[in-house]
């Protein structure tokens, strides 16, 4: 596989499984050494495996994204590590529980809110600041389609993914100058354990979100990892503030 970020430094939080997992792999297996961010390691270690049978290094960071102590602490032990950071994968998130807005608790509210939108701007801030010191870099937020539409149900994930696209937005047009493209991309009915715990494993339910999707089907980890790894790439040279579908055409309706 062509060496397309060879030299380069990828941080990938959430990276120990599903989408994370599956871009870590992806970066590595052209040329990327990663940092693999996650709070639950993966115990068999299989994401650092697969990353150096690509050829690649990679480094495991526990971390809890809503903490500014633990973002910190990451970017550093990445700099002291590999020496630099390029491109980032800020894909750590959670669910939250499933009620109506009259029914979703504080605290609920607060943890989603606190993981999937805080976290991403703590990391954000961090990774922004590394790259312009080298004036350059690439930034993916994981969205979702639900940060493009409502869902019933899930008022704390929905506001946090809609956040994560106004703050890509903003984050994008404020480095526009400094050689730093920001961008997200948006998710339909991937899977992963996440929708794994949404469907309870039961195939009935499961084929109620099949439905969901024009194609027919769910979409696999390794097709959002595609979509991240192009808008890494120079390839996307001109794209910045965009928040990318990779739905199975979930919103074109």
């Amino acid at each position: 596989m062509d060496k397309l970020f060879e030299n380069k430094v990828a941080l990938v939080t959430g990276g120990s499984f599903g989408i994370g997992r599956a871009t870590a792999i992806a970066f590595a297996k052209r040329g990327a050494k990663v940092i693999v961010a996650d709070w639950v390691e993966d115990k068999k270690e299989a994401t650092l495996k697969e990353i150096k049978e690509a050829g690649s290094e990679g480094i495991f960071v526990h971390i809890d994204v809503s903490k500014a102590n633990d973002v910190g602490a990451m970017i550093e032990k990445a700099i002291a590590v590999f020496g630099h950071l390029d491109l980032a994968f800020n894909n750590a998130g959670i669910e939250g529980n499933m009620a109506p807005v009259h029914e979703c608790t504080e605290e609920n509210w607060d943890k989603t809110i606190a993981i999937n939108l805080k976290g991403v701007w703590l990391c954000m801030k961090q990774e922004i600041l590394q790259m312009q010191k080298v004036g350059k870099g690439a930034i993916v937020n994981c969205a979702s389609v639900a940060g493009l539409s409502g869902f019933a149900g899930l008022a704390a994930y929905v506001a946090s993914k809609h956040g994560i696209i106004g703050l890509t937005k903003t984050a994008a047009l404020e480095n526009a100058k400094t050689g730093i493209r920001v961008n997200a991309v948006c998710p339909g009915v991937i899977h992963t354990a996440m929708i794994d715990r949404l469907t309870g494993s039961d195939k009935e339910v499961e084929k109620q979100y099949i439905a969901m999707e024009p194609l027919g089907r769910m979409g696999q980890p390794e097709e959002v990892a595609e979509a991240v790894i192009w808008l890494c790439s120079d390839a996307a040279s001109f794209v910045t503030g965009h928040a990318m579908t990779v739905d199975g055409g979930f919103t074109a309706g």
